[in-house]
């Protein structure tokens, strides 16, 4: 690995792990743009490597909110029965289109962008749509089954696609599902969930032709320092001023993409 070691690769890793733990904003809707509009990655391959660096950091992150009791299993089961068919059935459909490269690629960059764009409003708005959430009528257990399901789906195939939506956009809904909850165990409960999803999505791309080692060993070796870092620093953090502006360089992202 050290061999092959990039350093601007291994130095994105570690801005992006530090920025996740500082932010919470999951890698996928920072590192997949850097990969594609910085390094010239092809998109398929930015998606599919990036699938598994979040992988890998995410099942860290969900050990310790496993040890610290803020993961709600039941919100992950329910995320985890929607996202996880859809993401082996989006692999699928995936897999013919990945015949004809440019299209899949075009097909990629569209979702991604759209995401992105997405993600920075989610980004910007969170905290208000959880105050509103909270200040309306909640949904008792039996009736938020359905809708969570249905989030899983639509993650799952956003996920797979783009590598983007797990984070941000899942933290949210969430909020609007479960008000009552601590925003801790909405976080806690994502980041297991995302587990399942980014290794079952990370590993079809890997199957698909979509995946390169080398790249995800230089990535994981700046992010796993940086993750640790920006968690440190995180409850010092302006947050103020750093969810403005990350949701800023995750809109221009996406109309970049998009254009």
């Amino acid at each position: 690995m050290f061999a092959n070691m990039d350093l601007l690769h291994a130095f994105a890793g570690l801005l992006v792990g530090f920025l996740v733990g500082l932010t919470g904003v999951g890698g996928g809707s920072l590192m997949t743009p850097i990969l594609v509009l910085l390094f010239g990655v092809s998109p398929q391959t930015a998606v599919g490597t990036d699938l598994l660096f979040a992988a890998t950091t995410k099942i860290v992150g969900s050990g310790v909110h496993g040890w610290r009791s803020t993961v709600d299993w039941k919100i992950v089961r329910r995320l985890a029965s929607g996202s996880v068919p859809a993401a082996i059935l989006t692999l699928l459909v995936l897999s013919r289109f990945g015949k004809v490269g440019k299209e899949a690629s075009e097909i990629i960059l569209v979702v991604l962008g759209g995401m992105l764009v997405l993600t920075s409003i989610a980004t910007l708005f969170q905290k208000k749509l959880a105050v509103f959430a909270k200040t309306h009528e909640r949904l008792d257990d039996r009736e938020s089954l359905i809708p969570t399901i249905a989030l899983g789906v639509a993650l799952g195939v956003a996920v797979t696609i783009s590598s983007v939506g797990a984070g941000a956009i899942g933290v949210t809904a969430l909020l609007m599902l479960y008000p009552g909850l601590r925003v801790a165990r909405i976080v806690g409960s994502d980041i297991a969930h995302a587990v399942p999803l980014t290794l079952v999505a990370g590993f079809g791309h890997w199957l698909i032709g979509g995946v390169d080692l080398t790249l995800l060993g230089n990535l994981l070796i700046g992010s796993i320092p940086g993750v640790i870092a920006g968690s440190l620093l995180s409850s010092r953090s302006p947050d103020h001023i750093l969810r403005p502006a990350l949701a800023a360089v995750l809109l221009f992202s996406g109309i970049k993409l998009l254009t």
